[in-house]
């Protein structure tokens, strides 16, 4: 027997003027709507575990219509929509998940089992589908871990209302959404009370991108708006220092164990409060002063709206989330344990690991491969750093969960942010006097690991702090995926 979802009924259904056929088969695409598909991924490292949840009908699809298979080839997993009838292949999608982080953690090579929420949109299809769920290997091959038949005429199909409280910004728009990337900022700890403070808040983030090269030089072809579900509290979760707050989306620090990476695990009411605007991209805005944030490719990016590193955040996770860019920085510390093991070469644009002695962008180099860049000295200097740092996060979350004066947490958050911004302007300094700065090459150290990767410049929004420019490999892989989606 077929499994499909809930029943497996052939209805004839209506083809609009918006509906395309899909290549190689008899299913149609209406494209004034959006097939949204919820599953939970459960398990351990070793483990794929996936069970659908929800099928929806949502707003007009917003992404490109005349080209629906991927060929970015980017992602730790990817997600495949087929005809029933023919096995056809009709749309494809590289990501990231929260569960891929999760299973790469000490807790899961352990054996503790976590499930989370995804969710993956395609065009709305005419006729039964298959969705088909990959996992990419060490080796960089994909492998089925899911399969499931989608009638998309089948009553339980859902199709909610929009919350009457949900608040649209329009920051800048640029176009049609099928011709633009559509990037929605989504509040988080913004309270009915915080709304003007809500859209003045996307607009400077949305100007902070777009001023941004590669983007500012095609703003037609991008779209900024921010949507508001109002929170019960302002701020969010902050488990290390004792505070936890009743906020819309659930956002949180101390994701994976780490103090300063923030995210929320309810996916589901994301996507419920995302669909009142067009997105390709999604961005949660913490209504927060800390420094923190976190992306993950084709799932969400979050950062906070009030610390002073906030636009380089907010940038800096965009270059994640939408170009499935690497952290170039190896010496911070993160909860994954091989996160790129030995003899893979990842698919992010931006590290290597020199495969034939080259980097994937070779055409740009213009000096000696690898690149010597005073490396130990850069470490020496981060390693203190990152000690005060350490004893700064220690002091504040013990000041927080006994209760001290305010006035005391206050002196010693401003400690904590004025240690960040001499350390950070000490390296601007040292990378501007480095013999190799503004060179393309290969530097050793990058995507966590501090030895055997190796990123394309000395340095890059990628890699340390500040609203900086993205390196050569970044900027390419940037327009790639713009062209993907908009061309």
């Amino acid at each position: 027997m077929v499994t499909r979802l809930l029943v497996a009924v052939a209805i004839v259904v209506a083809v609009s003027s918006a509906c395309v056929s899909g290549p190689a088969s008899g299913t149609a695409f209406d494209f004034d709507a959006t097939l949204r598909i919820d599953y939970h991924h459960t398990g351990a490292a070793g483990e794929e575990i996936v069970a659908l949840d929800r099928v929806y009908r949502e707003g007009s699809w917003p992404g490109p219509r005349a080209d629906l298979i991927d060929g970015l080839d980017l992602g730790r997993y990817r997600a495949r929509l087929l005809d029933a009838a023919s096995g056809a292949e009709l749309y494809t999608r590289g990501f990231d998940s929260y569960y891929g982080e999760w299973k790469t953690t000490a807790p899961a090579a352990a054996g503790v089992r976590r499930t989370y929420h995804e969710t993956v949109r395609t065009p709305f299809p005419t006729d039964l589908v298959t969705f088909v769920l990959e996992m990419r290997g060490d080796d960089g091959v994909f492998s089925e871990v899911f399969r499931q038949t989608i009638d998309p005429a089948d009553p339980e199909v859902r199709e909610d209302p929009i919350d009457d409280d949900i608040v649209v910004v329009e920051a800048h728009v640029g176009g049609d959404p099928a011709a633009c990337v559509d990037v929605v900022i989504l509040g988080d700890g913004y309270t009915a009370a915080d709304t003007d403070k809500f859209a003045a808040d996307v607009h400077r983030f949305a100007a902070a991108l777009l001023g941004q090269e590669p983007f500012a030089s095609m703003t037609d072809r991008m779209s900024v708006r921010g949507v508001l579900k109002p929170s019960q509290q302002r701020g969010c979760d902050e488990p290390t220092r004792g505070v936890h707050r009743n906020t819309a989306l659930g956002c949180t620090f101390n994701s994976l164990g780490s103090s300063r990476y923030l995210l929320t695990e309810d996916n589901r009411f994301i996507r419920d409060v995302a669909r009142a605007a067009p997105y390709d991209v999604l961005s949660v805005m913490v209504n927060h002063e800390r420094y923190g944030g976190g992306g993950i490719y084709n799932l969400f990016n979050t950062f906070t709206s009030d610390n002073q590193w906030s636009e380089y955040v907010f940038v800096h996770e965009f270059g994640h989330g939408f170009s499935g860019l690497a952290d170039e920085y190896y010496s911070s510390s993160t909860s994954y344990t091989d996160f790129y093991p030995e003899g893979y070469e990842p698919a992010e644009r931006n590290i290597t690991r020199l495969p034939g002695g080259a980097p994937k962008w070779a055409d740009l180099v213009d000096t000696d491969v690898p690149t010597a860049w005073n490396k130990a000295e850069y470490d020496a200097m981060d390693v203190e750093y990152q000690a005060r740092r350490g004893e700064s996060n220690a002091l504040i979350a013990g000041l927080m969960r006994g209760g001290a004066p305010q006035a005391e947490v206050d002196e010693a958050l401003a400690a904590g942010e004025e240690l960040s911004l001499i350390h950070q302007q000490k390296l601007d300094a040292w990378f501007a006097a480095n013999s190799a700065f503004g060179k393309v090459g290969a530097f050793e150290g990058a995507g966590y690991c501090t030895s055997g990767v190796y990123r394309a410049e000395i340095d890059c929004i990628m890699f340390t702090k500040g609203l900086k420019r993205f390196c050569a490999a970044c900027s390419r892989g940037v327009l790639e995926v713009v062209g993907e989606m908009t061309d």
